[in-house]
């Protein structure tokens, strides 16, 4: 009796090509191919997304915005409008879906899909691949490049590879031999650090890397080490995940234009926090047994503090009480300083489950005007309702 041979495995990364920009350009066709900016132009803002007109001179995302504009001084800058990345991200994700069975999302504009035994021929994972680009590009009007190989690691690199607008088939056993050229910045999760130590060791590509010795790379980077070489040689057996895995915490933040002393503005920002972190746990039916606070100085000198609770939280209050003690307990600590930048977690999350007694009568009103909101938002809109304490998120 012949055995069969396995179904090579087929993995694609699916990235949207420059998508804040591009979002842009279908409101605002007299953008294209101008060297387009989206970001604020706040002395503290950074580029989110930058053209490849814009690039050219240097300009790139995380960057500094007053940095990106003198390299690139005729640049147009664009504001960000998330609600319309967040659709054309639903509608981008609803295409992948329709092409397997098994999509993970990774960020508004990038996902993974598991094409093993797409098809009936060998090519069948590309020409699925190559159908949703032009799904994308015909119903959505956006450009996404992608990577298809034997593992997430490779499919990754090959994306990149593959941009603008490209695929890139790393043929079936090949992806160590794909990856060997590339420079050691290609593998994802090899941070500067890192690299910094391979180079001086001599080491420059990735082929290089996944020679090295095991023990070498124990002693010297830890179990992280063997992580790096295996994925460097194209081993990476981590599978695309259907649905998206349960959240491990829950955050928000933000970095204030000019640093703030007011005590009260800075409890109302946590209160903010706290409205949109409480309905993201509603929302995944998750509570929190830890609240954490984030807060740096103008120096960049950051402080965290977390407490964790008896009885897991989920309501607006209870989040942003938590907030607020723990920013009265930095300030006693750390003495009172103005503030570049505060924020809000959740982590330590458990399912919602928790019994309420007759002694929680307060709590159970809290729950139910929250969800009493949770509907009335869902149904008209973030901005349809906000409590008179919470900003209207004009301290962004």
């Amino acid at each position: 009796m012949t055995i069969p041979s396995p179904i090579p495995r087929r993995i694609a990364h699916f990235d949207l090509d420059t998508f804040f920009v591009a979002v842009e350009r279908l409101k605002d066709p007299t953008l294209v191919g101008q060297p387009v900016l989206v970001g604020g132009r706040g002395p503290r803002s950074v580029v989110a997304t930058a053209s490849y007109e814009a690039r050219v001179f240097g300009c790139h995302s995380a960057q500094p915005m007053t940095q990106a504009l003198r390299l690139c001084p005729q640049a147009i800058v664009v504001p960000p409008d998330f609600a319309s990345y967040r659709t054309a991200s639903e509608g981008f994700h609803a295409v992948l879906r329709e092409a397997s069975p098994l999509v993970e999302s990774v960020g508004l504009d990038e996902a993974y899909a598991d094409l093993t035994g797409i098809g009936v021929a060998a090519d069948g994972p590309r020409e699925a691949a190559e159908a949703a680009r032009r799904r994308v590009r015909g119903e959505l009007g956006l450009a996404v490049s992608v990577g298809i190989a034997g593992s997430r690691t490779v499919a990754k690199v090959a994306s990149d590879r593959a941009k603008p607008d490209g695929v890139l088939d790393v043929p079936v056993g090949g992806d160590a031999v794909f990856l060997a050229p590339l420079p050691l910045r290609d593998l994802p999760f090899l941070g500067p650090r890192a690299e910094e130590r391979l180079r001086a060791a001599g080491v420059r590509t990735l082929g290089q890397l996944a020679q090295l010795d095991e023990r070498w790379l124990l002693a010297t980077f830890g179990s992280h080490g063997l992580g790096l070489a295996r994925r460097a040689r194209g081993i990476d057996p981590e599978p695309v995940h259907s649905d998206a895995r349960a959240a491990v915490s829950v955050s928000r933040e933000v970095t204030f234009g000019e640093d703030v002393t007011d005590l009260d503005r800075l409890r109302q920002v946590l209160r903010a926090h706290a409205e949109e972190i409480g309905a993201d746990l509603r929302a995944s039916e998750r509570r929190a047994r830890t609240v954490t606070l984030k807060a740096r100085w103008p120096d960049f000198t950051t402080f965290t503090r977390g407490a964790t609770f008896g009885q897991p939280l989920q309501t607006t209050e209870q989040l942003s009480s938590a907030g607020a003690s723990l920013l009265d307990q930095l300030f006693v600590q750390e003495g009172r300083h103005p503030v570049r930048l505060i924020g809000l977690g959740a982590t330590n999350l458990v399912e919602d489950a928790v019994q309420l007694g007759f002694e929680d009568g307060r709590l159970l009103h809290d729950q139910q005007l929250d969800r009493a909101i949770d509907e009335i938002r869902d149904r008209f809109g973030n901005d349809a309702l906000w409590r008179g304490l919470a900003p209207r998120r004009r301290w962004r």
